[in-house]
């Protein structure tokens, strides 16, 4: 048995209080000096830094779209966009995939200017608290791929850990099993899931935040897995949109834990 993440009782949160301090990552106006944001965990990729021996930990927020929180009409925001939090112990990434790359708005109050599709705060600047919960439970690790087609086949609750490293770091990814393919003919076990968070492992430790990407990833042996990375895509001349685009095979551990029905 080990430790395994349950993700559907793990939480991003973070509580925005303009009485106590003003707004950095609002596009709008809103009517309330007060909210609190619960976001489900995706993804939490821990990364131990073996020069300086620190360990740093990142959590994926699940996707939503952007709203105005309050209001008694007009809810989703013009142009709207897909917003995927992601938050270290100190920094919140924000990450906006609108109907085409490169759209910014303008921030409120103006004077902060205009957000990017990437804006990086402090989270003691931008937000009265924040944090994020990951509840743990025991999980039963899956050894082969005859254990994980049954589990599949029984309808258990499956958590994935991917692990790789180079020279400077380890890295560790663990994320839900979604998506998932199991032929119990010739025990063939192949998820298909995401996102997840992907580093840049060039980056120093304190902007490793600002290099994550997210991904889908799916593996059906141990000891690698291939990655489909988001990034600017070109569609037509002068068009770019966000999308999966780019694949990449990565040397890893994977295992895979059941943490039940």
């Amino acid at each position: 048995m080990s430790k395994t993440i349950d993700f559907s009782r793990s939480f991003l949160w973070w509580r925005t209080d303009t009485l106590e301090k003003p707004p950095l990552t609002q596009t709008n106006k809103a009517p309330f000096t007060l909210n609190n944001a619960r976001v489900p965990l995706d993804c939490l990729c821990r990364i131990e830094d073996k020069v300086g021996g620190e360990v740093h930990f990142f959590a994926l927020g699940a996707s939503c779209k952007t709203e105005r929180v309050g209001v008694d009409r007009d809810i989703w925001m013009e142009p709207n966009a897909d917003f995927v939090p992601i938050m270290s112990r100190l920094c919140f990434l924000a990450i906006k995939t609108y109907h085409r790359a490169g759209i910014e708005l303008p921030l409120e109050p103006a004077s902060l200017g205009y957000q990017s599709e990437r804006q990086e705060v402090a989270l003691a600047e931008a937000f009265s608290s924040a944090r994020f919960d990951v509840h743990y439970e025991e999980g039963r690790l899956l050894e082969n791929a005859k254990d994980r087609v049954e589990a599949v086949l029984d309808n258990e609750i499956l958590v994935a850990r991917t692990a790789y490293q180079d020279d400077r770091y380890r890295v560790a990814i663990e994320y839900p099993i979604k998506t998932v393919n199991a032929n119990e003919r010739d025990w063939v076990f192949q998820p298909d899931t995401g996102p997840i968070l992907l580093p840049d492992l060039s980056r120093e430790p304190g902007d490793l935040i600002g290099g994550m990407e997210l991904a889908y990833i799916a593996f059906n042996q141990e000891d690698w897995a291939e990655v489909v990375v988001r990034l600017p895509t070109v569609v037509a001349e002068g068009v770019q949109v966000y999308h999966y685009s780019r694949a990449a095979r990565i040397h890893a551990t994977n295992e895979v834990f059941s943490i039940g029905k």
